[in-house]
């Protein structure tokens, strides 16, 4: 998954371009040294510059921009992605990754590029289990990951606070007050691991009563029991009643369309192959493991609302009883909407799966152990574990002092992730120990919500006039 030769990469740092991470007979930049750099580049890029946002004159049509994003996905589920975008500004923001990815490839950034989530929103971050069962809170969509702008990253968290909490009808100082959360969380996060040795840095977890202990608010400790209790009960012998139907004494999925749909037979097999595929990208260890298990059924499953239309699979698996089952998803990878802005057409990287897998290892201090890779046909796909004790942070529930709460840990975490890769010591340098990042992102998630809201109702004035077609969410 190494980048092609010959490619015209940025001039970047902190990143993969970084030789003193490639080599143990080299020695990194001192962690001092990379601090001054990261202090200096406010000159080139002044933190008050983070603040501004003004819709360009030549800015693309937004709709336009959806409609061009649904290129390549199944024609028959695009009413069904447009209907959960057109729900609300946070739902449509949820599904424009690639549209806010255009709008700030054109703003100012510090060149500080360690590889970042490319989708970094609220309801991208959650429980999931450890490979050792335990519950623990991270970052949990990869899809976008790539070396990008670590600012992107946080200009989107932001900006997926500031409208949340709009669509929960917060007054906007209270917006602004959870983006300060967030931000402040992040800056000093990335301070204190840029202190950190760099192994240490690498097992930085956060489970569920470390999540309780950092909230502040009741209201929000009792939202993470209620959550992470639903998330504990998401596993595979569980989903087993929700998804499945005997039929003359045979088990398969249930079909409920157009968001859970039977496959032909030849499809069918042609997926059963690509997981036998998928088998030699694990640990040997895991592969053993998944090689007793035999796989009963393939359904297509519409997850997400960005994701809607790609090809997304569930395998049900039957190991040696019939209580012992396994779902394992697979789910298209395409290339990441950082990418273009990075190094142009060319792709960096062979497998977008791939891709995906990498860099999802590389963000979250846990991973399900399961992950891996296969093709299909022209298509990649990422292979994970489908109910692994899954579970969010309902946005919709909760209060402004709450959402304050969770902008918090989630800064944290995405500060965490930044700093597995490259470059902390140069963002530490970069955004300082005064509030004075908290200040600009504030103001420019203020603004970008603004934006954020016109181009959801451009969206759905579109629907209205039947431009685009959309199902009921």
């Amino acid at each position: 998954m190494e980048p092609s030769s010959g490619i015209n990469e940025p001039d970047v740092l902190g990143s993969l371009a970084d030789e003193g991470f490639t080599s143990l007979r080299r020695a990194a930049a001192p962690r001092a040294e990379r601090y001054e750099i990261g202090r200096s580049l406010r000159e080139r890029s002044p933190r008050s510059d983070m603040a501004h946002w003004k819709t360009p004159d030549r800015r693309p049509d937004p709709v336009a921009q959806v409609a061009a994003s649904h290129e390549g996905r199944l024609g028959r589920l695009v009413p069904v992605r447009v209907g959960r975008m057109i729900v609300s500004p946070y739902t449509f923001l949820r599904g424009t990754a690639g549209l806010m990815a255009d709008d700030f490839a054109a703003l100012p950034h510090t060149g500080i590029t360690p590889v970042i989530c490319g989708d970094a929103h609220l309801g991208n971050f959650g429980f999931y289990a450890s490979p050792e069962r335990e519950l623990v809170f991270d970052l949990n969509d990869f899809d976008e990951a790539h070396p990008g702008p670590w600012e992107w990253d946080l200009r989107r968290l932001t900006v997926s606070v500031h409208v949340a909490g709009r669509v929960n009808g917060f007054r906007e100082s209270s917006c602004s007050d959870a983006v300060q959360h967030c931000v402040e969380s992040y800056r000093e996060q990335i301070a204190h691991l840029a202190e950190q040795p760099l192994l240490a840095r690498s097992f930085d977890q956060l489970d569920v009563e470390a999540m309780r202990s950092a909230a502040t608010k009741a209201s929000f400790r009792d939202e993470i029991e209620r959550a992470a209790r639903r998330a504990r009960r998401r596993t595979s012998d569980r989903a087993l009643p929700r998804f499945t139907e005997r039929n003359d004494g045979a088990l398969r999925m249930v079909e409920e369309p157009p968001l859970i749909t039977r496959l032909p037979a030849e499809e069918r097999e042609q997926l059963a192959e690509a997981l036998d595929g998928y088998l030699s990208t694990l640990k040997p260890h895991w592969a053993r493991i998944l090689g007793g298990y035999r796989i009963v059924d393939i359904a297509h499953k519409v997850v997400g609302v960005g994701s809607v239309g790609l090809r997304a699979y569930v395998a049900l698996c039957e190991g040696s009883s019939p209580d012992d089952v396994l779902f394992l998803q697979l789910k298209q990878a395409r290339r990441s909407v950082v990418a273009k802005h990075q190094h142009g057409a060319l792709a960096w990287h062979r497998h977008q799966g791939q891709r995906v897998v990498e860099y999802q290892q590389a963000l979250q201090t846990v991973s399900d152990p399961v992950l891996g890779w296969t093709t299909v046909g022209e298509h990649q796909y990422y292979v994970r574990q489908f109910r692994d004790m899954k579970g969010a942070i309902v946005v919709d529930d909760i209060n402004a002092g709450a959402l304050a709460d969770y902008a918090a840990i989630c800064g944290y975490l995405l500060a965490k992730s930044h700093a597995r890769t490259s470059g902390a010591s140069m963002i530490a340098g970069y955004v300082g120990s005064g509030d004075k990042l908290d200040e600009s992102l504030a103001r420019f998630a203020r603004a970008y919500a603004d934006q954020v809201e016109s181009d959801h109702e451009a969206l759905v004035a579109a629907v209205r006039r039947g431009d685009l077609p959309a199902e009921p969410a």
